[in-house]
């Protein structure tokens, strides 16, 4: 009994199961049952057409044509069944090897017996179960074949007293087990061979997910273009670079797409040694970098493109280059201005003392130009504290409203010499203290150059044509910037006036670009206007 409940265990376990199994199941127990069509529709054309063949029906003829029949028509109420799915999968697959056993062992009993060589049929059949069941019926089968044998050569000795020797019945019911443990060894491999093929299959996705999602993260344009030209993959920073495809990603060569790059590519399969200069893209206009990188390296399968916008590469260059200047600078400016401070107060201190014209005209020399190195020094620190942008949500005309309250009251401006015209309210982006800073040093160099009259400077709050960006105009009615001059408005050290740093223009510009925005000058007659063009909406 224990060794029956061992071998009954995976059956009535797997009875249990509601859980339709994956499409390949169903596909060979379809297979497993159009071989039972045929061996069954064989058996019923045998009988009535090959009438010569003595072995099929030699003892009961009638019986055997009957079981033949009922047979075929087993056959195709399984297909059905198999065809809607229904009744589960694991009880479709036992009814039709119990069946087989059935109607085998008939057919066999209808032909003589075991010496009749119908019951090897049974081991193609449990070979089959074993194999679709993944092994895990294969003993329960095995047995079911073998209590079906014996149970024949039984009633054949004792119900119809015909001598049989049950060594054959041994030796086919040997077979069952035997063919029931291979395919029980050889299901297991099978599983065994899915799993790590599903595993494989799960770590392959799995790579794929994190080279699609590392590829969609790079900085660079990258292109993955395979053996003949097509384009497999790409990210969004191709299309910003090259411009956007002429028809969907899938359907596209990198002929259609880029022909120059492709020009460059065959040139790199040709010799993969080939260093190319940066090229310039006719669509977006930018200058970009090309490098290839094979695939495989043993094969031509294809490449993968690495696209750089070789501006970006000189801006962290200039950064870096920036950030170098700026500490050695900050370092000079205080070194400069200890014995600066030295210097101004002797000076101070010699004026306090009774001199003659000339000696006074000196030290009030000494003293101005001691004052506009001390701005210099000021000037070049302000400058290495640029980056510490704080950005914050401005709404631009109550601050520009206080602005120019305070800027009238500081600089002695009167308080219509500077009007507000707002086009649009829209907020802006910026560090509320840098925004001061340029806007002063803006309006003080406008008053300055204007005819310091009644609405001599204005300031004109507008909105850009491209979306979401904000323009500051700070216009004054004066002589405007010599056009020989405008090229070298934004160097350092370089100024009109004589009291004047030459600093204030390039540090304002470079305020603005901390902040994400530009300025620059706008040539129109008559006056000056300068422009910044910052951020709209909220930080």
């Amino acid at each position: 009994m224990a060794m029956m409940r061992k071998i009954l265990a995976p059956f009535l376990t797997d009875l249990k199961r509601t859980v339709s199994p994956p499409e390949p199941y169903w596909r060979s127990l379809h297979y497993f049952n159009l071989y039972r069509l045929i061996v069954s529709g064989f058996f019923v054309v045998s009988f009535l057409v090959l009438d010569r063949i003595p072995v099929y029906g030699a003892d009961d003829p009638r019986l055997f044509f009957g079981v033949s029949v009922v047979y075929v028509f087993f056959a195709i109420l399984m297909a059905i069944a198999v065809r809607v799915r229904w009744p589960a999968f694991i009880m479709q697959l036992s009814v039709q090897s119990i069946g087989d056993a059935a109607f085998i062992v008939l057919l066999m009993h209808a032909s003589g017996g075991v010496k009749s060589g119908i019951g090897m049929l049974l081991v193609v059949s449990l070979a089959a179960s074993s194999l679709i069941s993944k092994g895990r019926q294969a003993m329960f089968f095995a047995a079911v074949a073998a209590i079906a044998v014996l149970l024949e050569q039984s009633f054949r000795l004792f119900v119809l007293d015909v001598k049989e020797d049950y060594f054959q019945a041994a030796m086919l019911g040997m077979g069952f087990f035997a063919t029931a443990g291979l395919g029980y060894y050889l299901a297991k491999q099978v599983v065994a061979s899915e799993r790590l093929v599903e595993q494989k299959s799960i770590d392959l996705e799995n790579l794929a997910q994190v080279n699609e999602l590392v590829i969609h993260e790079m900085q660079d344009g990258v292109l993955v273009v395979d053996g003949i030209g097509r384009v497999r993959t790409h990210n969004a920073r191709c299309e910003g670079l090259l411009g956007p495809p002429p028809r969907i990603w899938s359907d596209l060569r990198l002929n259609d797409y880029a022909p120059a790059l492709a020009e460059r590519m065959t040139r790199w399969n040709n010799d993969r040694n080939t260093i190319f200069p940066p090229m310039r893209v006719r669509v977006t206009g930018k200058e970009v970098s090309t490098r290839f990188s094979p695939i495989d390296a043993g094969s031509d399968v294809g490449a993968v493109i690495f696209l750089e916008d070789v501006s970006l590469q000189q801006a962290q260059a200039q950064q870096i280059k920036l950030a170098a200047l700026g500490r050695l600078t900050a370092n000079i400016a205080h070194e400069i201005r200890n014995p600066l401070s030295a210097i101004g107060h002797a000076t101070q201190l010699l004026q306090e003392e009774e001199h003659d014209k000339t000696e006074v005209r000196l030290l009030q020399i000494i003293r101005d130009n001691t004052l506009r190195l001390d701005r210099i020094v000021q000037d070049v620190l302000q400058l290495n504290r640029r980056d510490r942008a704080q950005r914050e949500t401005i709404q631009p005309e109550v601050f520009l409203r206080a602005f120019i309250e305070q800027i009238c009251l500081a600089e002695k401006i009167p308080a219509r010499g500077i009007s507000l015209e707002m086009e649009s309210a829209q907020a802006i982006c910026f560090d509320r203290a840098h925004l001061h800073q340029v806007l002063w040093n803006l309006c003080v160099n406008a008053w300055r150059h204007s005819r310091q009259a009644e609405g001599s400077i204005r300031i004109y709050v507008s909105a850009a044509h491209l979306e979401n960006v904000v323009q500051i105009d700070v216009i004054d009615d004066g002589p405007g910037v010599d056009k020989a001059l405008v090229a070298q408005l934004f160097e350092p050290f370089f100024t009109t006036f004589s009291g004047g740093t030459g600093l204030g223009l390039y540090i304002a510009r470079e305020i603005c670009e901390a902040n994400g925005a530009s300025l620059d000058y706008i040539e129109v007659a008559p006056g000056g206007q300068f422009r910044i063009c910052c951020k709209g909406g909220s930080c």
